[in-house]
């Protein structure tokens, strides 16, 4: 069997989405993928979500629906769908995500021509409070390296860019390479799970644009809260982040050089990301000691 009559699963959790699922789910069983399905977990909404939930399930029998009897919390739900998957192929969407119908066909084509391959993430639009949408092209080859480190070092650096070149939560996975990559609830916990993967295996990328998602900027308080973690971890996130993924390098199949190149590359991040906290201090500082001024000659 081919890769592009393989069963590939979707999955899709949601709380309290009523208003925003049909479009999301419409775009997925629109893909000229047809032999897919489409795990929909449900964190124990309180609003309409349940009905809009089943009225879609009975409307397509791709559709595969489950409601938690409670609220697991947002990493839980997003671990249940993979669970709950059957295809060899996965891939996370958001409720308010949009794909384009291609988005499986062309990661698969990627697959089909590398086997080494764990995921293939494509091109994504992100459209922001403000309506308007931005994208950017990533046109490195380092996350395809087969020597694992080389790929960790690159992950790092590219969560220092920007958000908008690629986003490896939500692209295409073999399933069975994901699944066991334990995950912690915590803050900045995507980046550890991304940097996590790619210690695993090679990646490939579509330099086309393939998904769509809406794009906010939330504080880390407000991350705290959503995610059900204690709002101290807000002040540390860099450090505790940064300290999960030398714990998970401490048991990956690394050889001894190899770990020491990944610590390093991990100190590295860490550096850069104080430093870049010091200026935004700094200028704080001067902003609030201009004010500080300005009202004393007033």
């Amino acid at each position: 069997m081919s890769s592009h009559d393989t069963l590939v699963s979707v999955g899709l959790p949601v709380r309290n989405a009523a208003g925003r699922l049909r479009e999301v789910v419409e775009s997925v069983l629109a893909q000229d993928h047809e032999n897919l399905e489409l795990i929909i977990s449900d964190n124990a909404s309180t609003d309409g979500t349940e009905e809009v939930c089943r009225e879609l399930a009975r409307s397509d029998g791709r559709i595969r629906y489950r409601r938690q009897a409670e609220n697991i919390g947002l990493l839980n739900n997003f671990k249940a769908v993979i669970r709950l998957a059957e295809g060899p192929y996965f891939r996370w969407v958001g409720d308010d995500d949009r794909l384009d119908p291609r988005c499986v066909s062309r990661s698969l084509d990627l697959f089909a021509e590398d086997e080494r391959l764990i995921l293939v993430t494509t091109q994504i639009a992100y459209k922001g409070p403000d309506g308007r949408t931005e994208t950017a092209a990533y046109e490195g080859a380092a996350l395809g390296s087969g020597d694992p480190v080389e790929r960790f070092a690159e992950m790092l650096r590219m969560l220092n860019e920007s958000h908008l070149m690629i986003d490896p939560l939500y692209g295409l996975m073999r399933r069975e390479a994901v699944l066991p990559i334990p995950r912690r609830n915590m803050l900045r916990e995507d980046e550890v799970f991304a940097a996590k993967l790619a210690l695993a295996g090679p990646w490939g990328h579509v330099a086309e644009v393939l998904g769509h998602r809406n794009w906010k900027h939330e504080t880390m308080p407000v991350l705290a809260r959503r995610l059900g973690v204690p709002s101290w971890q807000a002040h540390f996130a860099t450090t505790l982040q940064c300290r999960e993924m030398l714990r998970w390098l401490k048991q990956a199949p690394l050889t001894p050089e190899q770990r020491a190149r990944a610590r390093a590359a991990v100190y590295r991040m860490y550096a850069r990301r104080q430093r870049r906290v010091a200026v935004r201090r700094g200028r704080k500082a001067a902003r609030l000691v201009t004010g500080l001024v300005g009202a004393g000659r007033g």
